[in-house]
């Protein structure tokens, strides 16, 4: 299955660089609003079968353009929503900032002992990544489109592609509506593709 994980729009959040991740989380701003609409033309190109977003308000405005286009259903599933950020949340400093980062990558390169207090744990947040991606997978779909967050994103495509790692995710964060592509399947394996549109060589890693 080809897979299209798309981080959702700005929002007013992002513009103070607070950690909102609990429900329904901040509306897109203006800006967000013309990059949810930008999205339909950017993947004019993507025959998309299975649109999904993830339960925080963001992510559904930015698919909204999108479902309208294709005429798709838009699925609404908690598994792709953003990482908890626990005792964190709506912190907008530095050092809340990276400790959030850093435990994101820590569960990215397999370190699933990391923890936020009050946020869950790493294993259960691939787990629950997974098994959307797989409802998708199920349903028979050559492509499906998945509108979540930039840490969920990717801490899961770093964790399951075989072909970048955590590493790679710190060098390359993902901006407002960018769009890892992937190819694969849970139970073989994924590759990245392309990562905000670069592409990414099958032996990335090696």
């Amino acid at each position: 299955m080809r897979l299209l994980l798309i981080r959702h729009g700005q929002t007013t959040s992002n513009v103070l660089h607070l950690l909102d991740t609990t429900m329904p989380g901040a509306a897109l701003t203006d800006v967000g609003v013309k990059q949810a609409d930008a999205l339909v033309g950017a993947l004019s190109d993507e025959s998309i079968d299975v649109l999904m977003a993830s339960t925080l308000l963001r992510a559904q405005q930015t698919a909204t353009p999108l479902a309208l286009a294709r005429a798709l259903p838009m699925g609404i599933r908690d598994g792709i929503r953003e990482i908890g950020a626990g005792e964190l949340e709506m912190r907008g400093d530095i050092a809340a900032s990276e400790r959030y980062q850093a435990t994101a990558l820590d569960w990215a390169a397999g370190e699933l002992d990391s923890v936020i207090e009050g946020a869950g744990g790493g294993a259960d947040m691939l787990a629950a990544f997974d098994e959307v991606v797989a409802e998708a997978e199920s349903s028979g779909a050559a492509t499906a489109a998945l509108v979540s967050h930039g840490a969920a994103i990717v801490t899961w495509a770093a964790s399951r592609a075989t072909n970048v790692d955590a590493a790679f995710a710190a060098e390359n964060p993902l901006a407002n509506t960018g769009i890892v592509i992937l190819e694969g399947s849970n139970a073989a394996q994924w590759l990245a593709l392309s990562w905000s549109g670069k592409p990414i060589p099958v032996k990335q890693l090696y």
